[in-house]
């Protein structure tokens, strides 16, 4: 079984807590949850991650590389990288530097386009595969299942 990891960026822990209008009621564990067990049906075993500090986003996407490496498998990820998205040049230059081993898909529940201004421009998705957006929890399940795709063509 191939691992897939969901790595969530700052305040995405708090889903079900936060602005419930714009990610829902569901809490964070819970959805972590649904997401392995949606997982697995796809042949996946999905670790989960999240931090709300981008140094330790980045030595995670790191470690991820190294693992890779290693083990001679990519390791697809699901990204959310919270608002990390619009300005981190950080994280961006850490997704160019592991996208040949830990190729990403960038997710987010709300649809960034229909919300601030600010929002419309992600930086960290240049280094990503594709973006899904304004799906809600669905985001997350269409990204793990075009990885599926990819992995079934041989792209993966």
């Amino acid at each position: 079984m191939r691992k897939l990891v969901i790595v969530n960026g700052p305040n995405n822990n708090f889903y079900g807590i936060r602005n419930k209008g714009q990610y829902g009621n569901q809490l964070y564990a819970d959805l972590v949850e649904e997401l392995k067990e949606y997982g697995a049906t796809l042949g996946f075993e999905v670790e989960s991650f999240q931090s709300n500090g981008e140094g330790a986003l980045i030595d995670y996407f790191q470690s991820l590389y190294y693992e890779a490496e290693k083990t001679g498998k990519k390791i697809p990820m699901v990204l959310n990288p919270g608002a990390y998205t619009h300005y981190s040049y950080a994280l961006m230059d850490a997704l160019e530097s592991v996208h040949t081993l830990v190729p990403a898909i960038e997710v987010h529940m709300s649809n960034i386009q229909g919300r601030d201004n600010f929002r419309h421009i992600s930086v960290t998705a240049a280094e990503c595969l594709g973006q899904v957006s304004g799906m809600g929890k669905t985001s997350y399940k269409m990204a793990m299942f075009a990885f599926k795709q990819l992995e079934e063509e041989g792209n993966l």
